[in-house]
């Protein structure tokens, strides 16, 4: 179990638990002693830099989804005449029942 001092927004630090083990086992890897140590260390560390961020003054700064300024473009749906199902299993030479028939896939045992 890890402690990291982080600060808020409102510039309060605060002491942040994290659980190595618990975190190593949410993402199904099986670590070492020495991998924990090492990860703990890398955490902290990360977190530590990140709370940095909270110190910037970010009131005047107009939230934004993306800074491209692009919209997404897209078409109307329009409706269209489709092939007939004769029309598509005509390209097949293996069919069965109006279906495209292939190999299988799974075996009995």
């Amino acid at each position: 179990m890890i402690k990291v001092k982080v600060k808020s927004q409102s510039e309060k630090s605060k002491s942040v638990r994290i659980d190595i083990d618990h975190l190593a086992k949410l993402a199904n890897l099986p670590l070492t002693a020495q991998e924990k140590k090492t990860f703990e260390k890398q955490l902290a560390d990360v977190l530590s830099y990140i709370s940095k961020l909270n110190e910037l003054d970010t009131t005047r700064v107009e939230p934004i989804g993306h800074i491209t300024g692009l919209e997404n473009v897209t078409r109307d749906d329009e409706t269209a005449p489709s092939l007939t199902r004769d029309k598509v299993l005509s390209s097949t030479s293996r069919k069965y029942n109006g279906f495209f028939q292939v190999k299988a896939i799974f075996e009995e045992q």
